[in-house]
C-alpha cells in the first residue's frame, strides 16, 4: 500500500509539473506569442524576462522565476546593474546568462549610438538624444559626469565620460571640458549626468556647474545646447526648463 502510496504521490508531482509548463498555457498568453501578436510594449516585466531567460527551473516555470528574480532583486532594472557575482548567485542564472544580458545591453548602446549619428541634437534635444543618454547611464549607481560633442550641424561626433564620483562646482573641471572640444573640433555640446536617486530636479549644484561651463566653452566659441539629467527612466533638460544662460 505504501509503495502505490507513493508511486501515486509522484505520478501527481510529475503532472503539477507538467501543467507549470508554458506549454499548457493559452497560446495568447505565452510571452513569445503575445510579443508577436501584440508587441513588446504589451507584456510585463516579467514576460520581457521570461523571453530572455528562455527556460525556467525544475517546479518553476521561466515565468514564475522571473517574477521571483524582480522581486529579490528589486526591479528590472536593477537585475540589468547587478554585478556578476550577486547575478550569478541567483538560482536560474548563470555566468551564462550573465554573458547574455551584456551582450544584449551593449548592442542596445550601440544600436542607439548608431541612431543619433545623423539626428539634430538642437533645441530641447532629440527623443533619439534622451534614449541614448538614458542606456549609457540610468544604470550606473555613482554619478557620470559625460559629453556629447557635436558639429556644426548638430550632429553627435563623439561621447565621452569625463567625471566620476559625487559631483558639486568644484569636482567637475572646465579645462577638461574645453581641451575635449578643441581635441574633437565640436561647435557644441550637449552636457549630462545621472542621479542615481533616481530624483529628475537639478541642483544648486548643477546649476553652478552648467553656469560654469557655458561661461568657460564661450571663449572657444562652443555653445552648451542642454544639460541633460538621467534619473531612473526620466531626463531633466535645462534647454526644456530655460535654464541656459
Amino acid at each position: 500500500m505504501l509503495k502505490e502510496s507513493r508511486l501515486k504521490e509522484s505520478a501527481l508531482n510529475e503532472l503539477l509539473l507538467k501543467q507549470q509548463t508554458l506549454k499548457s498555457w493559452p497560446k495568447s498568453e505565452r510571452p513569445r506569442e503575445k510579443l508577436v501578436q501584440l508587441g513588446p510594449s504589451s507584456l510585463s516585466d516579467a514576460e520581457l524576462l521570461a523571453i530572455f531567460l528562455r527556460t525556467g527551473v525544475r517546479g518553476c516555470n521561466v515565468v514564475d522565476l522571473s517574477r521571483q528574480l524582480l522581486s529579490s532583486f528589486g526591479s528590472l532594472g536593477a537585475i540589468f546593474s547587478a554585478n556578476k557575482e550577486d547575478f550569478c548567485a541567483k538560482h536560474g542564472l548563470g555566468i551564462a546568462k550573465y554573458v547574455q544580458l551584456q551582450a544584449c545591453l551593449e548592442m542596445s548602446k550601440r544600436y542607439l549610438a548608431e541612431k543619433i549619428k545623423n539626428t539634430d541634437c538642437s533645441l530641447t534635444s532629440s527623443q533619439a538624444t534622451r534614449d541614448y543618454l538614458l542606456s549609457e547611464l540610468r544604470l550606473e549607481n555613482r554619478e557620470i559626469f559625460a559629453v556629447l560633442f557635436l558639429n556644426n550641424q548638430h550632429q553627435v561626433l563623439t561621447f565621452e565620460r569625463l567625471f566620476f564620483g559625487t559631483l558639486n562646482a568644484a569636482a567637475v573641471y572646465p579645462r577638461v571640458v574645453v581641451e575635449q572640444a578643441l581635441k574633437h573640433h565640436a561647435a557644441a555640446v550637449i552636457l549630462t549626468h545621472n542621479h542615481p536617486s533616481g530624483i529628475a530636479e537639478a541642483s544648486i549644484a548643477d546649476k553652478q556647474i552648467t553656469d560654469k561651463l557655458i561661461r568657460a566653452l564661450e571663449l572657444i566659441d562652443v555653445r552648451v545646447l542642454d544639460h541633460i539629467i538621467v534619473a531612473g527612466n526620466q531626463c531633466y533638460s535645462f534647454a526644456e526648463h530655460n535654464e541656459l544662460l
